[in-house]
């Protein structure tokens, strides 16, 4: 029809040509890499090349190609012999595959053995041919330089960037070499987006997806690409990130639909995010967050996002908050090694109880939390989440600087809360919960050489309290909390927020979650910026009593005179779908929780084991995490992570798993 059309009018015909070629000029197209799977395994291939293959004919190139596919499969293979065989071969395939997910066999399809050496490489030709036939090799190459001594087939290469060992694939056509990243799909909904470098300094979402139902997919590079140094300690780490820190390239959602079209793609990575990169970990994407960081019920609040789902028990209990993602992540995923949250009042701590996790809250200030969403600047900090204290700790030590690490001594004072109701266990402690946290307690005795002193703060502050405040600690700081964080950040982000939508939307106001409106609202409603000012003293003089009359004095042997131990969870269902009345202020009154926060001190839940619960949903008996909170003084971070390292080489803590149980059925 449409050659029919040319024929009787050619006036036409030639208008629509000039069209078409001026299309066809000003079209922009963009390579976002090519999603393929090898062997039933799902990868993703960059669309950003990371070196060049020369000196290989486009004959011999295309005759490696068996699959259907511009796109080869490629082993990158470092060796410093003079002499490499089938044997060497043999075992740098089952060194790649015990740490490596990403690469299998089928990458031998195409080999570089890049030489490092002095003399002249030789290939052994005793059954080399063979072996490279049984991992079906089509091309076996080496680099330009390693000498002649080579057996019949080897070609000579070179490439234009040296790259790390591992899997890469390889473009045919144009010798472009892509990285290799393993597909995952977040079946536990625990990320917002997905991400890869955009190979200069900021990241690109990742334009790949898996079928799966409302699930994002992740991609995870070779473990191969990246080694362990000085300067780089955190080297091949995958990282997530809660959705509230900004990473250049992507866009930030805090988990606001509003948030995320009206701010776009952000053009810095917050400095916290950026020291964990630059000491080498790998982001590999964003989690899911309550909304601006505050603290929602899955089925009564999340309205913009869904929440994401705990992989504990029957895997239909709340992931806690705010660093929801952070968590179930971290409890789900195997391919992920850390994962980044932030803590106000327990938005760290809550979902390492909920997911049976290693986690902490820093020392306010430990790290900057510049271009990172904010719920109150006084109280907001940034943490890590990770199954192992070996590596929590790893992570800890060089993340957080000027820090003391010259402590001489583990603290020998030992406060034990009465408080046993923990932050997010319910009221009941049934008897499998008491005995792992008793347990617990009478080894850390034994490790720090000393015995427990059961404390009461409330009793405490009565005794000691500051002249002039008030008898009660409780009464004094019931409304602290609730003040700082709903005046701060309506202050700091919703007024902003109201203002830069309504600029663009006819002065339409967006959608916030109940969570924080309500709470908006209620600071506005309670004094604002007074009662701001009233709520700042009152944290500033429990921040003082609480280090010189408390249970946080600083020590210059131990850093920290004692440790403040109490219960964080206990094993008891916080089902996902229950429907709650809706909230009509933030969270009041002062517990255990709280005191971290407002001393500034830092604090680190860790997983001491299960407790055993009859699921209403599996209709199974399930088992939950029990978990304890650790406190030392202010600044005593390192400290205390390296007590937890150390409790975990004594067998007193124990590395997690993923999945419904800690550690396996």
């Amino acid at each position: 029809m449409l050659r029919s059309l040319f024929t009787l009018n050619p006036r036409l015909a030639a208008f629509a040509a000039l069209i078409a070629g001026n299309l066809l000029v000003s079209a922009s197209l963009v390579d976002n890499g090519k999603f393929l799977t090898l062997n039933s395994i799902p990868y993703y291939a960059g669309g950003i090349p990371v070196s060049q293959l020369y000196g290989v004919h486009n004959s011999v190139m295309h005759s490696a190609a068996t699959f259907d596919s511009d796109i080869i499969p490629l082993a990158i293979i470092h060796t410093a012999n003079s002499s490499f065989g089938a044997s060497d071969l043999n075992f740098t395939v089952s060194t790649y595959l015990s740490i490596d997910d990403v690469f299998q066999e089928a990458f031998l399809n195409a080999v570089y053995v890049a030489y490092n050496g002095n003399a002249s490489l030789t290939i052994d030709s005793s059954n080399f041919a063979s072996t490279l036939e049984s991992f079906n090799n089509r091309l076996f190459m080496v680099s330009k330089g390693a000498g002649s001594e080579t057996t019949r087939g080897t070609i000579q290469a070179g490439l234009s960037e040296d790259l790390p060992n591992g899997p890469y694939f390889l473009s045919v056509a144009t010798g472009a070499i892509f990285k290799a990243f393993r597909v995952y799909a977040d079946n536990f909904v625990a990320f917002n987006q997905a991400c890869i470098s955009d190979e200069a300094d900021g990241f690109l979402a990742l334009p790949a997806t898996t079928e799966n139902v409302m699930t994002k997919s992740v991609a995870v590079p070779s473990r191969l690409y990246y080694t362990v140094t000085e300067d780089q300690p955190l080297a091949g780490l995958r990282l997530g990130v809660k959705d509230i820190y900004h990473v250049k390239g992507l866009r930030t959602s805090g988990g606001s639909r509003s948030y995320y079209y009206l701010y776009g793609t952000q053009n810095v990575t917050a400095p916290s995010v950026q020291r964990l990169i630059d000491q080498g970990a790998v982001l590999v994407g964003k989690t899911g967050t309550v909304q601006f960081a505050n603290g929602d019920s899955p089925t009564a609040d999340w309205v913009d996002l869904h929440c994401p789902f705990n992989p504990r028990g029957d895997g239909y209990q709340a992931p806690s908050g705010s660093s929801s993602g952070s968590g179930a992540a971290m409890g789900a995923y195997s391919w992920l090694d850390i994962t980044v949250g932030s803590d106000t009042g327990g938005s760290m701590r809550g979902p390492a109880g909920s997911q049976g996790l290693f986690a902490n809250r820093p020392s306010t200030g430990a790290i900057s939390m510049e271009h990172v969403i904010p719920l109150s600047p006084a109280l907001d900090t940034a943490g890590v989440f990770a199954r192992s204290g070996a590596l929590w700790s790893t992570v800890i030590h060089a993340w957080y600087e000027n820090f003391t690490s010259n402590y001489r001594s583990y603290p020998k004072k030992l406060f034990v809360s009465s408080n046993t109701s923990g932050w997010s266990s319910g009221s009941n402690v049934t008897t499998e919960a008491a005995g792992l946290i008793q347990d617990f307690v009478g080894k850390l005795e034994g490790f720090l050489g000393t015995n427990r002193t059961q404390v009461n703060i409330t009793q405490r502050w009565v005794e000691t309290h500051p002249v002039g405040a008030p008898e009660s600690v409780r009464e004094m700081l019931n409304l602290t909390y609730a003040i700082l964080t709903s005046v701060d950040q309506y202050n700091i982000l919703g007024r902003q927020l109201f203002a830069d939508y309504g600029a663009i939307h006819g002065d339409r106001r967006p959608f916030i979650n109940p969570g924080p409106l309500t709470r908006w609202n209620w600071g506005q409603q309670n004094g604002g910026n007074a009662s701001y000012q009233v709520a700042m003293q009152n944290m500033t003089t429990f921040r003082n009593w609480w280090e010189t009359s408390g249970y946080g004095l600083p020590s210059n042997q131990s850093c920290s005179d004692g440790l403040y131990v109490y219960t964080w969870s206990t094993g008891s269902p916080n089902y996902r779908n229950r429907y709650f009345l809706a909230g009509t202020t933030p969270p009041l009154g002062f517990n255990d929780w709280a005191i971290a926060g407002y001393a500034g001190a830092p604090e680190v839940v860790v997983p001491l084991g299960e407790a055993p619960y009859n699921s209403t949903v599996s209709l199974q008996t399930e088992y939950l995490p029990v978990t304890v909170a650790i406190q030392a003084a202010r600044g005593c971070d390192r400290m205390l992570a390296s007590l937890v390292r150390d409790l975990e080489g004594e067998g007193i803590l124990k590395p997690v798993g993923t999945g419904s149980r800690l550690y396996g059925e």
